[in-house]
């Protein structure tokens, strides 16, 4: 039975070619798509779920009120763990975690790696595996070193890198330490990442921080009892904070702070390790968004939901096709259930063949997928007993549903009606409709959110940020010797280039360099009985002119003023905190006896990312503090070759360190990749759903004129024209873009007008961004049809009136 359904369905199939492989051509498509998307989409989400501990395991973020309301950090001073540890019950294990860069040698090499500096619980938490060496706390002693495969490689090529000694710079000094273990490389979907794992009492500023609650500088991860629940957590660190937090909570009673709902003025609370990859800080508060991937997933569904509109489609309007070959299996006793299994036997040969192309194009596509989406997805990722039952449940869903729907259309037909081959099934222009209806929908959808999302992109790209980013070159300025030694070798090796204009150093980067790493750094000082919290950037000389920061008052910092180390420049958010009416009067104060006075302020410039307001920051000149980049303002003209003269000279510095320089402009578009990865998704995703929809539009156009290519014939006898013949086959279907226009305009304003409240600066949402949509939209429905409309129009009618 089974076989001969087989047969006959192959057959059927074989019968109309075309609209086999146009079915298969976009079943193909839609799930090779499907499946590319949701493994990006299910990769996002693996984010920290491989940690056998994960469940237990929180990282620890602080509240606290201020006269500007609630404020949010993830990050400590260096006695709040252990002293969580001792005074809080429910808390099993407890590390540190800051992330730095080391220099690293051994023998003739020197290798600057990525340090995560952790305690000894550290590797009883997490679930990073020892592949050699001491498997239990292999962070034991202090002076103990963890490497993962990687990087052991690199040091010591084939050799067992366990129980060998290598030199760490830490504070300008190099260190040994002792390799107790090799771990295997971080997976890809890990919040934390590291290539050197070493024990926080080592870290440069440890010993000078020991009993600082307010130099906060790195994070706390916990792992409770299983009877302790995060809710209790909070309770159980009142007494700890009352004590050890007193004067902060005096002075943000002092300043006008308003308590919480709880009449506290700061608390800890605890955030699940599977929702850290997900979090974003918003008006003070800390949200678990899992919005990208769910976006991704959605996008996946969308277009897969568009092909099977078109197989529906195809499928219901072939049925005038076939309803003799129906009257016939019926009188000769075929049952309903019959010929819907049938009819379904044949929905499964197409899904089933679509599926199989679709994923061979997957595996085909891989690499370029993850090449565009910056991405390091893998079929391991769907390859778990969950995501394949998932999977299949959806295949088997689809091809019920999909499938089913027009063999029970079919197979419910009359005998006498179905032999006389005129019989309309009720209904199914309707359903067609609708399916188009909101096929379209999903496809204007999409184009509206690619012309705003490229359009709030290319504002960015193109915003004043108020600084020079198109001639100014950064780096970093990894090497051994004295960040401030280096940076006057580099002016010295420089000084003859006429193309190179100026260069400075500073502690932070503008953007993201080529190195990855950001951060930031905020203090807050007394200022006439209130505390004002500031962004600190440590500079060298000529960074104000490096940058080419408009000076609104008062003077930069000048090798001329000796004084000038313990002087200040500050922006304008910075001026209006001090709510003074001369700026040039206030100063920052460290304690009772030191003040930094304000010697200059510059205007407003853009020092993070463009989805946050500009903050205050102080600028200050301190040998006492290293810098860690270097920038170098270049002539217009040259430009390559000035850059080759930046790498040269800094290799001649630094010969072991690599050289990580990149034009600012580059750096902010870095920025950006959140919003570009969602711009090209979406510009993808609604490139493919423009294909699909046009591929089954076409499809049940060529059966439509088909059906009335009589009528056609008729209306040519009695005068009509060709335009007039083809307005009468468009007409219907454009009406349906029409209405999908309709519908879908709301539903992509509304949800484009709350993507773009993320951001302070952002374009208006234009009416012409909604009909540009719906015009594109007309326009490849109107292609796509006209072609099959105007061919049909044009034919001779004496051989249009004798088709059968």
């Amino acid at each position: 039975m089974i076989k001969n359904y087989l047969k006959i369905a192959w057959r059927s199939l074989l019968k109309n070619k075309v609209f086999t492989l146009l079915n298969i051509l976009g079943l193909s498509v839609a799930f090779g798509v499907a499946i590319l998307l949701s493994m990006a989409g299910f990769f996002d989400l693996s984010f920290d779920k491989f940690h056998e501990n994960g469940d237990a395991i929180y990282k620890v973020y602080s509240i606290w009120q201020n006269p500007k309301g609630q404020q949010v950090s993830e990050s400590h001073g260096v006695p709040l763990m252990p002293t969580l540890k001792k005074e809080v019950p429910g808390i099993e294990k407890a590390t540190r975690h800051l992330e730095e860069e080391v220099i690293i040698s051994y023998g003739e090499k020197e290798m600057n790696m990525e340090v995560s500096w952790v305690d000894a619980d550290f590797f009883s938490m997490f679930t990073f595996p020892v592949v050699k060496g001491k498997m239990e706390n292999p962070l034991e002693k202090r002076s103990d070193i963890v490497l993962t495969e990687d990087m052991a490689h690199v040091l010591f090529g084939q050799e067992n890198a366990v129980g060998k000694t290598v030199q760490v710079l830490v504070d300008g000094k190099d260190k040994p330490f002792n390799i107790s273990a090799v771990v295997a490389n971080i997976p890809e979907n890990s919040s934390i990442d590291f290539e050197v794992a070493m024990r926080f009492e080592e870290e440069a500023s440890y010993q000078e921080n020991m009993d600082a609650w307010d130099s906060r500088y790195h994070s706390v991860y916990l792992q409770l009892s299983k009877n302790m629940t995060p809710g209790q957590f909070d309770p159980a660190t009142r007494s700890l904070i009352d004590i050890n937090f007193a004067q902060r909570i005096a002075n943000a009673k002092r300043d006008g702070a308003l308590p919480d709902a709880d009449g506290r003025f700061y608390r800890f609370e605890l955030l699940p390790l599977k929702d850290e990859n997900f979090v974003r800080f918003k008006n003070g508060a800390l949200e678990v968004v899992r919005s990208g991937p769910l976006l991704v997933l959605g996008i996946a569904l969308l277009i897969l939901f568009i092909a099977c509109v078109n197989f529906i489609n195809m499928s219901v309007a072939q049925s005038g096709q076939r309803l003799k070959e129906i009257g016939m299996r019926k009188t000769l006793g075929a049952k309903r259930k019959h010929l819907f299994f049938q009819f379904w036997n044949e929905s499964l040969l197409v899904f089933l063949v679509s599926l199989g192309i679709g994923a061979f194009l997957s595996v085909l596509f891989l690499e370029q997928f993850k090449t565009i989406f910056d991405s390091e997805v893998s079929f391991d990722v769907i390859m778990t007993p969950t995501i394949i039952l998932i999977f299949t449940g959806a295949v088997i869903l689809i091809t019920l549903l999909v499938g089913g729907y027009p063999a029970m259309l079919l197979s419910k037909l009359g005998t006498l009606q179905s032999l006389k081959g005129k019989i309309e099934i009720s209904g199914e222009n309707r359903v067609r409709d609708t399916l188009m209806v909101v096929q379209f929908s999903i496809a204007i959808l999409l184009i509206t959110g690619t012309l705003v999302l490229r359009s709030q992109l290319d504002f960015m790209r193109n915003k004043d940020l108020g600084f020079n980013k198109e001639q100014v070159v950064s780096f970093p300025m990894d090497g051994k010797k004295n960040s401030y030694d280096a940076l006057d070798l580099l002016r010295h090796e420089l000084a003859g280039n006429p193309d190179i204009l100026e260069i400075s150093g500073a502690d932070n980067n503008l953007g993201y360099g080529k190195d990855g790493s950001v951060s930031k750094s905020v203090f807050g000082f007394e200022y006439k009985n209130r505390v004002i919290n500031t962004h600190y950037l440590t500079v060298d000389y000529d960074y104000v002119e490096t940058l080419d920061l408009e000076l609104v008052t008062g003077r930069n910092f000048s090798r001329d003023y000796s004084s000038d180390r313990s002087g200040v420049v500050i922006n304008e958010a910075m001026a209006k905190e001090f709510g003074e009416k001369d700026p040039l009067t206030a100063y920052i104060s460290f304690n009772d006896s030191i003040r930094f006075p304000v010697i200059g302020v510059v205007k407003d410039y853009h020092f993070e990312e463009l989805d946050k307001n500009i903050q205050p920051i102080s600028m200050m000149m301190s040998r006492d503090y290293p810098l860690f980049y270097a920038y170098v303002k270049v002539a217009p003209k040259n430009i390559a070759k000035s850059f080759d003269a930046i790498k040269n000279a800094w290799a001649k510095i630094e010969p072991n360190a690599e050289f990580l320089g990149s034009f600012l402009d580059e750096n902010v578009n870095r920025t950006f990749r959140k919003e570009e990865k969602i711009n090209t998704m979406i510009t993808s995703g609604s490139f493919i759903a423009i294909v699909l929809s046009c591929i089954g539009l076409f499809a049940i156009s060529l059966l439509i004129v088909t059906q009335r290519t009589k009528e056609i014939g008729m209306r040519k006898v009695i005068g009509a024209s060709v335009a007039n013949i083809t307005f009468l086959l468009t007409k219907d279907f454009l009406k349906l873009v029409f209405i999908a226009f309709l519908i879908a305009s709301p539903i992509a304003w509304w949800f484009m007008d709350e993507w773009l409240q993320n951001y302070p600066f952002k374009i208006n949402l234009s009416i012409w961004f909604f009909l540009a949509s719906g015009v594109l939209a007309t326009l490849i429905a109107l292609l796509t049809i006209s072609a099959k409309t105007i061919k049909a129009a044009s034919q001779n009618p004496v051989k249009s009136l004798r088709t059968e």
